[in-house]
């Protein structure tokens, strides 16, 4: 098992390094360059910039330099110093920007993770147990609403209501009172109240693909030998069903976080835009619209490690969990 994790965490370091590298040339395939972008903002607003300027200016950020050798210093500069590079509109590193707004994005992204299982696994397997009921039609019906309404639309249906019917604008981190006030135990009620909405909406596509796929997987496990062996053994229901049908259904539910946490975090994008949540999503649309290349190019890399990463739990847990996985008897 320990061979197992070292050769897929050895494995995880050119996969990183092919990630980061068609994530910066995919940033630079748009024509121009952030002093392009900003030279046209600044003539948009009745500025005019010497080409003379603009010139000096590109040499100055580098953006004079192939691609490749911006590269290779962006990602050496990553590997050897912790450092994402410059953040051209922000003014200060890369790195203090991203980690100014991370933690709310792990955060949120995080906890709507467990709120989907909460309620998805539980509905999942009553609904596999009494299948064709109507608690399993409806759990069916609001599965197939959540996989087909966009976030980002529920979202703004979302805070639109709360506002007209409640009085509540679910819009930003705080309320406007708390804004510029020190923390409180006021502001920190005030801030879970605006992250029901997020952590609710994040979490709704994910609950109705999970109860389907546990609901799917827990039907199979219920028609094979073993549980009929089982039963006939006079184990119970209960006893039955929790210590070997479920356990196994619930091994293709963990396996997908490798695909759940992008689609998380994708979710989150839009609908931190929508609500104006202060999290990862704004910053990379500003930064990708700017131009913003170190920024976009280092948020790019950091997500996709994270799925990666998440992969690699759901791969560990797999091989840990399933004795009858084996890779290569590197999990024995």
């Amino acid at each position: 098992m320990l061979v197992f994790i070292i050769r897929r965490v050895l494995l995880l370091i050119p996969i990183l390094l092919l990630v980061s590298f068609i994530a910066f040339f995919v940033i630079e395939l748009p024509p121009g360059d952030w002093v392009t972008t900003y030279v046209a903002q600044l003539r948009a607003s009745g500025v005019e910039l010497s080409d003379a300027e603009s010139q000096r200016l590109t040499n100055i950020y580098g953006f004079d330099q192939p691609t490749y050798v911006r590269y290779y210093k962006w990602i050496s500069g990553i590997v050897t110093r912790g450092d994402f590079g410059w953040s051209f509109q922000w003014g200060k590193p890369a790195g203090e920007v991203i980690a100014e707004r991370l933690p709310i994005t792990l955060a949120i992204s995080l906890l709507a993770l467990l709120f989907s299982w909460l309620i998805a696994i539980p509905i999942g397997i009553y609904s596999a147990t009494n299948q064709y009921s109507p608690i399993d039609y409806l759990a069916t019906f609001l599965g197939f609403i959540g996989l087909a309404t966009p976030g980002f639309l529920l979202a703004m249906i979302l805070a639109w209501a709360a506002n007209q019917y409640l009085g509540f604008s679910a819009l930003g981190l705080y309320s406007t009172e708390f804004l510029d006030k020190p923390w409180s135990l006021a502001k920190a009620i005030d801030m879970l109240q605006h992250m029901v909405l997020p952590l609710l909406i994040i979490s709704l596509a994910s609950t109705g693909s999970t109860i389907r796929v546990l609901r799917g997987n827990l039907l199979d496990e219920l028609k094979k030998q073993y549980v009929v062996t089982a039963r006939a053994k006079g184990l119970s229901e209960l006893q039955l069903l929790f210590k070997y049908p479920v356990r196994l259904a619930l091994n293709p539910v963990f396996s997908t976080i490798g695909w759940l946490l992008p689609s998380i975090f994708a979710g989150e994008v839009l609908i931190s835009i929508v609500l104006s949540v202060p999290s990862i999503g704004p910053l990379l649309q500003r930064a990708t619209m700017a131009q913003d290349m170190y920024l976009t190019g280092s948020i790019v890399l950091i997500l996709s490690t994270l799925t990666i990463v998440g992969s690699l739990i759901s791969d560990i847990y797999l091989a840990w969990a399933d004795p009858r996985i084996r890779y290569g008897g590197l999990s024995k």
